[in-house]
């Protein structure tokens, strides 16, 4: 599969400072109430940036919390990779976290799935899990050992696409549970986070080279760096028309998307 790298014009990513370096913004997502969710991975916490004003406000929750997502019943899900647990937090902090049937799994993606469930990576199991909201999991392996899946999101094809930060590829799996998964041109590049974007596309982060790239629903990639190689981008989403990401390094990024 054929990738192109491409640089992205400096004017069109923004950066807005959220937290110190020691906080450590991981992921991100756009909440039911319009507001930008991220979480604080050194912190244990969870903030919200309102869209009106930039204010950021921070909610305590457990240790470690990694990928965060809207779930089907209008709260923001997330998962606590260090403790094996799911958190879920309501638009207005309320806070509550439950274990999932795959003890010591390291849940680390989620995302609310095509068929009203929940779905999430198993960093630790190499697996991608299926959970319902009163907690009914299922696991399906990856065939690719060490593959350490990360993110995960629903596609526009009716699927769940998955990053596999150990083997350097993106995969996609049916709510059947088919798996098929796309080597980047860079098996260095530990993608991390991925979204559907706004182009029909997915979009994710690649932490090992600071930058993001595209793949699309047939599975052609490209690649684009940001304006800076240490940024660290881990979480990516969309939110008011444009792609954000967390850097690690205490920053969000706001990216236009090329047309």
């Amino acid at each position: 599969m054929n990738e192109s790298n491409e640089r992205y014009d400096t004017d069109s990513v923004r950066e807005f400072t959220v937290s110190d370096p020691d906080a450590g913004p991981y992921a991100l997502t756009e909440g039911p109430d319009g507001a930008l969710w991220f979480t604080l991975v050194h912190r244990g916490a969870v903030a919200r940036r309102d869209p009106d004003d930039g204010r950021v406000t921070v909610h305590p929750v457990g240790d470690g919390p990694t990928v965060i997502a809207p779930g089907p019943d209008g709260a923001l899900w997330f998962t606590e990779y260090r403790t094996h647990r799911i958190g879920r937090i309501t638009p207005d902090g309320d806070y509550s976290s439950f274990a999932p049937l795959t003890p010591e799994g390291g849940p680390f993606g989620i995302t609310a799935g095509p068929d009203g469930a929940l779905w999430c990576t198993l960093n630790q199991d190499n697996a991608v899990g299926r959970l319902t909201t009163d907690g009914v999991a299922t696991a399906h392996p990856l065939p690719t050992e060490g593959a350490a899946p990360v993110g995960i999101a629903a596609g526009p094809d009716g699927a769940l696409w998955f990053t596999e930060i150990g083997a350097g590829r993106i995969g996609r799996i049916t709510v059947a549970g088919d798996i098929t998964e796309y080597p980047l041109a860079d098996p260095g590049a530990r993608p991390h986070a991925v979204t559907a974007g706004p182009d029909g596309a997915l979009w994710f982060t690649e932490w090992g080279t600071g930058r993001v790239g595209r793949i699309t629903a047939d599975g052609r990639l490209r690649s684009y760096a940001l304006s800076r190689t240490d940024s660290e981008p881990h979480g990516i989403a969309v939110h008011g028309g444009a792609l954000w990401c967390a850097l690690e390094t205490g920053s969000l990024a706001r990216i236009e998307v090329p047309s």
